[in-house]
């Protein structure tokens, strides 16, 4: 959106003429066929759609060649892999905002990945496109210093939003041959990082092996998907799934425990004390079949139960 905003001023050197995205799809069972949120403010705006299965359909590529002849493609969180024909088709090449300063973490989860890793400062890039994914020499690149207990909820959109500004800034430059694919900064390959996408088995929190800092950053990537959890054990009952929605990591130690405490001042979250002594704060959580809690409704709940963390027993096999 505000992209196609800027290009309705006097004195933007660009027009859009069309948006890529993928295909529609059936959200519920039984539903109706959803465009894609880019879809749909690309039809709110009236721009025309092109919603191929796969960017290498020739139908697709034809279209692109013939009729929409376009000087300068954007992809952003696109998803699929462009084929040398779509790339060769913009006469001044394909432009990527990707949230990482790259060439550290290059792939399909880049600001999950730098959260997990503790990185900061982390960053966003602009970059041009090439067959290699996010392997692009570098237009731009801003950092951006993250709280410690910021999540990749947040995280992703404000880079995004850094990003599109910095690709604004410099669509003028690229337009006007000054910034080219030789002009631009190539990545040097001896710092490149993988940001693998996420499997979902990452996402159980181990807290017999797993430090209160591991944990926290983890809870923080994981927060847009799949999320965290462990299992919890309330009283005498079978342990249940349990998501862990916020954290922050307490400077004390304590001896190893799996009893889970409230803390003893007002507003105090719940104490998971790991292996090595660390303290992680569990803020809010979400047992199996319950709404999203603070920690004080999670201990009200247990009417004077005890609640305890649990390694279950095909862990304890491994």
């Amino acid at each position: 959106r505000t992209i196609v905003e800027e290009s309705t001023k006097e004195d933007s050197c660009y027009e859009v003429v069309g948006v890529v995205t993928q295909p529609p799809k059936r959200r519920k069972r039984k539903g109706k066929v959803i465009a894609s949120p880019v879809g749909l403010v690309a039809e709110e705006l009236d721009i025309p759609v092109l919603c191929p299965e796969k960017a290498k359909d020739p139908e697709f590529l034809d279209d692109l060649e013939q009729n929409i002849k376009p000087d300068l493609c954007i992809t952003a969180a696109y998803g699929q892999y462009l084929p040398k024909r779509f790339l060769a088709t913009p006469t001044y090449g394909t432009v990527n905002i990707h949230p990482s300063l790259l060439p550290r973490w290059r792939g399909a989860s880049p600001v999950q990945r730098s959260l997990e890793a503790n990185d900061n400062p982390i960053g966003v890039s602009v970059l041009f496109t090439v067959s290699k994914m996010d392997a692009g020499p570098v237009i731009s690149q801003k950092e951006y210093n993250v709280g410690e207990e910021e999540q990749a909820t947040t995280v992703l959109a404000h880079l995004f939003d850094v990003g599109t500004d910095m690709l604004l800034e410099a669509i003028p430059d690229v337009l006007n041959g000054k910034m080219t694919m030789e002009t631009a900064t190539i990545q040097d390959e001896e710092q490149v990082v993988d940001a693998d996408m996420i499997n979902p088995a990452e996402a159980e929190i181990k807290l017999w092996k797993e430090s209160a800092d591991t944990v926290h950053n983890r809870v923080r990537g994981f927060s847009i998907w799949p999320g965290t959890f462990l299992y919890t054990q309330v009283g005498d009952n079978e342990p249940t799934k349990t998501k862990i929605v916020t954290t922050r990591v307490l400077s004390e130690t304590a001896e190893p425990t799996n009893l889970i405490q409230l803390g003893p001042k007002k507003g105090d979250g719940l104490r998971f004390v790991c292996h090595d002594g660390s303290v992680l704060e569990v803020l809010q959580l979400q047992p199996v079949t319950k709404k999203v809690m603070d920690a004080k409704s999670f201990v009200n709940g247990l009417q004077g139960r005890d609640a305890k963390w649990i390694q279950m027993p095909e862990e304890e096999e491994e």
